[in-house]
């Protein structure tokens, strides 16, 4: 009776092992392809930004923004935020993360 078990243990563990695989794959497949995304439109944020000049005068501000963990906001940063909210609205990006695209600039 246990000759007979064997072969059916062993493909159900090569299954469960596959079904493991596969899901392992389209994971990173998609947290891959979501930071792809967020670079992407980063890039496009930051070279449609880099000749903006309300943006550019902001960098001072920013720079005090992420050297505070977000304590310390400056006029000229509320307004570079406004503006790139307003410009890119399908952006979902963080003041945070805002002010440090600002100072890559």
């Amino acid at each position: 009776m246990h000759r007979y078990l064997l072969p059916f243990c062993a493909a159900g563990l090569l299954l469960a092992g596959n079904a493991s695989a596969a899901s392992f794959t389209g994971t990173t497949d998609m947290v891959v392809g979501g930071l792809i995304n967020t670079v992407d439109a980063t890039s496009d944020l930051t070279s449609s930004l880099r000749d903006d000049k309300l943006v550019l005068d902001a960098r001072d501000d920013a720079a005090r923004f992420v050297a505070s963990q977000g304590e310390l906001r400056g006029a000229h940063l509320e307004a570079a935020l406004l503006h790139i909210r307003a410009q890119q609205p399908q952006l979902g990006a963080s003041d945070l993360q805002l002010a440090e695209a600002i100072l890559a600039l």
